[in-house]
């Protein structure tokens, strides 16, 4: 093989490597390649996702789900509560790369800083008031009040919160772009690890005593 036909080769590589990374970044979930894949929640094979149910046992109740139509119980230090609605309560939705959730807030409810690491939210409010915001990986913050009818979009895997700034109690329905779209709150990472991250770690993270830590860390333990 001549000069020309190696480096032919090697660029041609090189190409294909790029854009298989560049729509394996840009891509949520993989595509379906047939017209469904029920997950069998129960079996022991561990794949990417799960295994598909037997079509012969799939009914149209392994596509229903009623829980997002109950409120949420906002008893809770946050006074909000998500409802979620992915493939762990519908099968149907193994491979088809979308969710929901139902989120409750009481009055002052919040729905604390967090991430979804595997899809973008597209959040609609149904009934209140929400203050809502992300920020980006330059630090910068955009945020928003919302109204009943508002829509707002989080992108992927970006920290966000939403607030009730309302005088009632509010109500939203988000869709994301993942079956499974995962949740990381941020402050919970952080202070109620198990085992929990050294307070050396956090003490120095945060500018902060390392007594100032353990008094943070013991209001997660309820």
């Amino acid at each position: 093989m001549d000069n020309r036909m190696i480096y032919y080769t090697v660029g041609v590589y090189v190409l294909l490597c790029c854009y298989s990374e560049h729509r394996s970044v840009m891509a949520a979930d993989s595509d379906p390649l047939q017209d469904f894949c029920v997950a069998d929640l129960g079996s022991k094979v561990l794949v990417n996702g799960f295994v598909c149910k037997d079509p012969k046992e799939v009914s149209a109740e392994d596509f229903f789900f009623a829980g997002l139509g109950i409120a949420g119980d906002t008893n809770n230090p946050v006074l909000s509560n998500v409802t979620p609605a992915n493939v762990n309560q519908i099968g149907g939705l193994n491979t088809l790369g979308i969710s929901f959730v139902r989120i409750d807030f009481a009055v002052g409810g919040i729905n604390p800083p967090h991430t979804h690491p595997r899809a973008t939210e597209v959040l609609f409010l149904m009934e209140g008031t929400l203050f809502v915001g992300f920020v980006d990986t330059n630090n910068t913050f955009f945020s928003k009040t919302l109204q009943k009818g508002d829509l707002f979009v989080f992108p992927k895997a970006l920290v966000h919160f939403q607030q009730n700034v309302g005088q009632e109690n509010a109500v939203a329905i988000a869709g994301l772009s993942s079956q499974l779209p995962g949740v990381q709150t941020i402050a919970n990472s952080l202070f109620a690890a198990n085992p929990p991250l050294p307070d050396s770690v956090l003490s120095k993270a945060f500018r902060i005593t390392e007594k100032i830590v353990q008094y943070i860390t013991a209001q997660f333990k309820y």
